[in-house]
């Protein structure tokens, strides 16, 4: 083992009579360095992205949501809350209304969700934590309601914190007689906004956070609810509290965790992160043909050198062995300096921002970057085994010629 690799490293470094193979195998060790650190820095990328986007969602989604399996709203009842408030690991619960409604303000109009929220909500989200004019007040000293908007909402009506002109909320009557009087048939209230929050855009356009009481009335909604939203002590294992809090609602609801509640997204995000790691991977299959190539230059220039290793007492397997070495430091001299140059790179886009991302709807100017130790375990391990592959597939085939040639 240590004379072939010794003779496979004489190989590699020393120089050739012919320069073409010097040539090919530094292009050999850059093609595989090149394809090495992109793999680092698109998982690295991708890494970040999935870190942003869970923040942003973890401002907005509870670490558990219970809902009705069948219908919008269910009864919440006092024997199950009190189960409910037992669970081990539980912090807080909150229960939220959740529909559709027509808001106007001034002259203009648009359909969006209103959520009826209880006093427990800022807790069980952070949503407090992301206001952009105002402050995240429900109700004042005196039990006047207030609104807080998205500022996509905010944006589309022109509504200001001002509290001058209210924001009118529409909501279709369910109860009462039918008549031929469109303004009999509607619930209309009014309400000032204390604040607007800014999440992210697709929160931003779509949601106003209203008191739980205060929606009740306008949806004519006595007891029901439309989500119990839970969150975690910090010790807690979620896997666990999951379950038990599954077992206290049986199987009428859905019990769903951040990811269950975002599934698509990571299913997708995941699947994007694997079809590039497979094009990325399939473009070091190409590069490592250079590793062929060299390889297969280098045994018929070392002809000579294979004649008198055999007069020497060399076997066949030592041979194969100076060779298949010679391709797999290739492969670890480029994984090596691939990792060097993608952590560096990664590096200074965390410290730097250097490339930015062309988004005023995102809470990061730049690319987001997290590097992770598996990527760095996984990358040179794909790395030396497509180099593995590219040194013995030249090795196998090119030598016998040689070997049986001096049997």
């Amino acid at each position: 083992m240590k004379l072939s690799l010794y003779i496979a490293k004489r190989y590699l470094f020393a120089k050739k009579s012919r320069n073409a193979i010097n040539i090919i195998s530094a292009v050999s060790v850059a093609g595989v360095a090149v394809g090495t650190m992109a793999l680092i820095i698109i998982l690295s990328v991708f890494n970040g992205l999935e870190t942003m986007v869970s923040a942003i969602f973890n401002t907005f989604d509870p670490d558990i949501k219970i809902t009705a399996a069948e219908g919008k709203t269910f009864i919440a009842d006092t024997t199950r809350l009190k189960l409910l408030a037992k669970v081990d690991g539980l912090s807080c619960y909150s229960q939220t209304i959740e529909d559709n409604a027509l808001l106007k303000y001034g002259s203009r109009e648009y359909i969006a969700t209103i959520k009826g929220i209880d006093e427990n909500y800022a807790m069980v989200s952070n949503i407090d934590s992301s206001m952009w004019e105002g402050e995240f007040i429900l109700k004042n000293e005196k039990g006047r309601p207030y609104a807080i908007p998205g500022i996509g909402v905010a944006q589309y009506l022109g509504i200001r914190v001002n509290f001058i002109t209210p924001l009118e909320i529409i909501f279709p009557r369910k109860t009462g007689a039918v008549n031929f009087n469109a303004e009999n048939s509607l619930n209309r209230k009014f309400i000032f906004p204390s604040g607007i929050f800014e999440v992210e855009k697709e929160y931003d356009s779509k949601y106003v956070y209203i008191p739980i009481d205060f929606a009740r009335e306008l949806t004519e909604t006595d007891k029901g609810v439309t989500t119990i939203e839970i969150k975690f002590k910090k010790d807690a294992d979620p896997n666990s509290v999951q379950k038990d809090i599954a077992k206290i609602f049986g199987k009428g609801f859905t019990v769903q965790n951040r990811y269950e509640q975002q599934a698509i997204f990571y299913k997708v995000m995941r699947s994007e992160r694997l079809a590039i790691f497979f094009i990325l991977t399939l473009i070091l299959i190409i590069a490592s043909f250079n590793i062929i190539g060299s390889l297969t230059m280098l045994i018929i220039e070392k002809e000579k050198d294979i004649e008198i290793l055999k007069s020497l007492g060399a076997d066949n397997n030592l041979i194969r062995k100076i060779f298949i070495f010679e391709g797999w430091l290739i492969s670890i001299i480029g994984a090596i300096s691939g990792i060097i140059l993608g952590f560096v790179v990664c590096w200074l886009q965390q410290t730097y921002g250097l490339v930015k991302l062309n988004s005023q709807s995102l809470i990061m100017d730049s690319y987001p970057v997290v590097m992770k130790i598996k990527d760095f375990i996984v990358v040179p391990g794909t790395v030396l085994l497509i180099g593995y592959w590219a040194a013995w597939y030249p090795v196998r085939f090119l030598t016998k010629k040689y070997l049986t040639k001096n049997v």
